[in-house]
């Protein structure tokens, strides 16, 4: 699976709003997962959302979305000649659990980097995830790191494009939470 990482802090940066109006808390209830309305097209999403979320995970999710993107490179997602023609895309913002755990970027960049390392371990083409090192808004007043995590694939199809993103989200929510996930949504699609 291809992966990569890069950090955005500087003040016009993007940051995490882990505090936004509308805010689920799986930490406490993984499972409601399911109910979040950028599951209904992507139930995988919800199994991921599960796993990160789940009290042995590393993280915890503050936001996600999922999306068609106007254009992508089938290279970039190492996708077979011919067969990237239509691409499906999520991001969750990621927090750490313990609140030490990144102390500063060197820490976040670290852990991007052994992520995307056991990443690249995963046999996955037409994927990629990129770890984006952001600015994380707490409490009023209360700045730590989170990582936005964008997970692209593709697809000779849309119902292939979404059976490779749930592939790729699997091998992500095994990879940060430990768990691994049912590949029969996964398997179902293809």
């Amino acid at each position: 699976m291809e992966a990569d990482w890069e950090i955005e802090i500087g003040n016009q940066a993007p940051v995490i709003d882990a505090g936004w109006r509308g805010f689920v808390d799986l930490r406490h209830a993984p499972e409601r997962a399911i109910e979040l309305p950028e599951t209904k097209d992507l139930p995988e999403l919800a199994d991921a959302l599960t796993a990160l979320n789940a009290p042995t995970s590393t993280v915890w999710s503050a936001k996600c979305d999922v999306w068609r993107p106007d254009t992508h490179d089938p290279d970039e997602l190492d996708a077979p000649h011919g067969e990237g023609k239509c691409a499906v895309a999520c991001y969750i913002d990621l927090l750490p659990c313990a609140e030490q755990e990144w102390p500063d970027p060197a820490h976040a960049v670290a852990f991007c980097m052994q992520v995307c390392a056991t990443l690249h371990d995963f046999c996955l083409r037409s994927c990629r995830v990129d770890l984006i090192v952001r600015r994380a808004l707490m409490e009023p007043g209360e700045q730590r790191l989170g990582i936005t995590a964008y997970l692209t694939a593709c697809g000779p199809s849309l119902k292939a494009a979404h059976a490779t993103l749930a592939s790729a989200l699997a091998a992500f929510a095994e990879t940060l939470a430990g768990t691994r996930l049912p590949a029969t949504r996964a398997s179902k699609l293809q």
